[in-house]
């Protein structure tokens, strides 16, 4: 199993980075079809009929590759306020995790949660433009972030695990893997910065406009949003009573298994990049 998720990451990066490498309108492509399959899983993670499921994920994959050129609209203010309403709704989210972290409750209304899904997909969308826009390296830095600390939780936990953290929704998620991903992240944007300092990624860009601290305090908040955003897609998928959203990537369940924590940190990204 683990080396059917290697090979599948593998092909996924070498397909993400080889767009990147080609143009930003190649990527934006892949992009739309990555989007249009987590518009398919969320729906159905809703309680959505597999038919109506499949057929408003190729429209919205249709629609994501037509405006696949970061520079097609919407424009840069419209796309600002589709990450900012996002990244709010995030924080509401956030106090649905809390309540649910121990003790299960009752399901979420469908109509709220197909609501949902399309802001935050769509803020997602958004965020990719307004990254992407900054240039593929800004895009994959922050994308970094959020896989540092993927990987970080997975070998801090399972080396360290022993409190859970959300026992009602992910039992195996536990404090000392959010822990080993905060430290993971940090020691990875310190070293980028002062040992390549003429680099600009995400992180040392917020390092050079707020200083080490504050930039470190804004990482843990990225660290903080990867998990909520984790947490919430094992809530939903608790709730659908299933293991994975769909099984379309081998070895990784689906789509949305993979990108859940980038739901909420992209957005924000977004913003904060704008606003530096």
């Amino acid at each position: 199993m683990l080396r059917l998720r290697v090979a599948t990451a593998l092909v996924l990066l070498f397909v993400l980075v080889g767009a990147l490498a080609w143009s930003a309108v190649a990527f934006g492509i892949v992009a739309a079809a990555i989007s249009g399959a987590a518009v398919y899983e969320w729906l159905r993670l809703c309680g959505h009929g597999f038919r109506t499921s499949v057929a408003v994920g190729v429209a919205c994959a249709l629609l994501g590759a037509l405006a696949a050129d970061p520079a097609s609209p919407p424009s840069r203010d419209v796309a600002a306020v589709i990450c900012g309403c996002g990244a709010l709704a995030w924080i509401g989210i956030g106090i649905v995790v809390l309540r649910h972290r121990t003790t299960a409750a009752a399901p979420l209304p469908r109509a709220l949660t197909s609501l949902l899904g399309a802001l935050l997909l769509a803020a997602v969308w958004s965020s990719l433009r307004e990254l992407l826009r900054a240039g593929p390296v800004m895009l994959v830095s922050a994308m970094a972030l959020v896989w540092i600390a993927d990987i970080a939780a997975y070998f801090a936990g399972r080396a360290f695990g022993r409190r859970k953290m959300a026992p009602a929704i992910s039992p195996g998620k536990t404090w000392a893997g959010a822990a080993g991903a905060l430290v993971a992240v940090w020691m990875a944007a310190v070293a980028v910065r002062y040992g390549l300092p003429s680099l600009d990624v995400f992180s040392s860009r917020l390092v050079q406009a707020l200083g080490l601290l504050p930039a470190l305090l804004a990482l843990a908040v990225i660290v903080a949003l990867a998990i909520v955003g984790d947490l919430f897609e094992s809530l939903l998928k608790r709730q659908a009573g299933v293991k994975d959203s769909s099984r379309l990537l081998p070895g990784h369940g689906g789509v949305l298994d993979r990108i859940d924590a980038l739901l909420p940190v992209l957005p924000c990204a977004a913003l904060v990049l704008r606003w530096l």
